[in-house]
This record gives C-alpha cells, sequence and structure tokens, in this order.
C-alpha cells in the first residue's frame, strides 16, 4: 500500500479536524452528465494535497461512483481503484465499498471479497417537501481504537450487509450517526447550519454528521461555497475514502426525497 493509499483508508487521528475541499468538473465531452470530483486536503490557505477522485460510472442502472488515488485513472481495473459508492433503484440508500470484489462472482474468494466501509440512508420525503433531508450514515465500529483499525464487514449474504444488519436489528458492531437538523432562518429564509465559515452558499445537499451520544461533536460536515465548489471535513472515526464516499451520495438526485 502507498502512503496515500493508507492514509484515505484509515480512521482519522483523534483530536484531528481534515479540512478538505471537493471540486466538481463538468467540462469535457459527458461531463456534463458524468462530472468527475476531486479531493483535496487543505495544508494551509495556499497548499493542497490531492486525496481523491470519483466519477460517475455510465451504463450503470442505479447511481454508481467509481473513487480513485490517481486523479487520471478513473478505470473500474485500473490500479489506482480504491473504492465505490453504489445506490439503490431509488437513490435513496447508498453503500460505500472498498476495491475489493463483488461476492456473487463465483471466482471471488476470501480477502478478495468487497469490505462495506459505510451506509447512507435517506428518509424519503412523503410531502415532496423540499427542506433538509433525513440522513443516517452507518460505519463498521472500531475493534481497535489503539491502533486505529475498524470492524471489517465482508458480507457474503445479502441479510450480512450493513443496511440489512440496521434493518433487522443486528447493529451491535455499528456506529449510526445521523445529520444534524438545520433551524429555519427567517432572513435568508432558508434552512442553516453553524459551518464556522467554511460553507457559504445555502444548499440542500449541505449536512453535518453526529453521534447522537455526543452531539456537539461533529464527525463530518459538507457543504456548498461555489456552484462546483464544496469543502467536506471530517473527524475520528471517519476515513477520507468513508466521508469521500458520504458526500458523493449528497450529489445524486434523491426520486423519493425531493
Amino acid at each position: 500500500m502507498t502512503n496515500l493509499e493508507i492514509f484515505v483508508t484509515s480512521p482519522a487521528r483523534r483530536n484531528v479536524t481534515y479540512k478538505c475541499r471537493i471540486t466538481r468538473d463538468k467540462k469535457g465531452v459527458d461531463r456534463g452528465i458524468y462530472p468527475t470530483y476531486y479531493l483535496h486536503l487543505e495544508k494551509d490557505e495556499e497548499q493542497r494535497v490531492f486525496l481523491l477522485a470519483a466519477r460517475k460510472r455510465k451504463k450503470s442502472t442505479t447511481a454508481n461512483y467509481l473513487i480513485s488515488i490517481d486523479p487520471t485513472d478513473l478505470r473500474r481495473y485500473g490500479n489506482s481503484f480504491i473504492g465505490k459508492v453504489r445506490s439503490n433503484a431509488l437513490g435513496t440508500q447508498f453503500t460505500v465499498y472498498d476495491n475489493g470484489e463483488n461476492p456473487k462472482k463465483s471466482w471471488v474468494i476470501g480477502g478478495s471479497v468487497r469490505q462495506e466501509l459505510a451506509a447512507v440512508i435517506y428518509d424519503t420525503n412523503v410531502l415532496g417537501f423540499k427542506g433538509p433531508r433525513k440522513m443516517t450514515v452507518l460505519i463498521p465500529g472500531i475493534c481497535d481504537a489503539e491502533n486505529y483499525r475498524r470492524q471489517e464487514i465482508r458480507p457474503l449474504l445479502e441479510q450480512e450487509c450493513i443496511l440489512e444488519r440496521w434493518k433487522n436489528r443486528k447493529a451491535d458492531d455499528l456506529i449510526a450517526m445521523h445529520n444534524k437538523t438545520p433551524i429555519w432562518n427567517e432572513d435568508t429564509q432558508s434552512y442553516a447550519l453553524n459551518f464556522h465559515g467554511r460553507v457559504t452558499q445555502p444548499s440542500v445537499k449541505n449536512f453535518q454528521i453526529i453521534h447522537d451520544a455526543d452531539p456537539k461533536y461533529i464527525v463530518m460536515q459538507f457543504g456548498r461555497t461555489g456552484y462546483d465548489a464544496f469543502t467536506m471535513d471530517f473527524r475520528y472515526p471517519l476515513s477520507a475514502l468513508q466521508a469521500f464516499g458520504i458526500a458523493m451520495t449528497s450529489f445524486h438526485g434523491k426520486i423519493a426525497c425531493e
């Protein structure tokens, strides 16, 4: 594993907030429909370090994003492929995977089966209300806090998947988080959260993720700063890959949530 690969897949160090930027590139053939997203870590105001890139896959029946550690190589079987995000048909439930293989492929054995790194559930908005969307974020628990190691979830059967475990209340080894409820701002006539200057434009895509046990500890925040510019900040226990995958789910239009 390269140093970059280790960094983006490992849980964040405790007591550190990693401040990042996401830029969306819609230029070029097909980019309007299939844009590319670039994640950079902010070292300081002038310097940014590339971490990850993602693009929406063509010829896929559901939302499907490939994630790579090389901005020039976004192929499924390229050496830089590190993860992917997949949705259900309605775009209301998402799973973030590593670069392992689908267990349904007959030749896949043991360690090459893909790991589930996160799942995101957007609550259906039955009233057609354009307000903030409710999110539930599920990630594998940390099994070795001292060495920053998380539980490995490599489902061979559907009932072993994170989403199915959550539905069947078999979630002991999962960490469940939710988005912070925005407050209506009369002045701006929009729902707002306090992003401490990191987010500058109102959008239904903006969110902050918290754990119910400690609502003041913001695990992740994401929001718009320009038409194709966003900030994404994350903390322990998320990794950069998990946070970027969760951010990707916000870019996808959700049929049942609008």
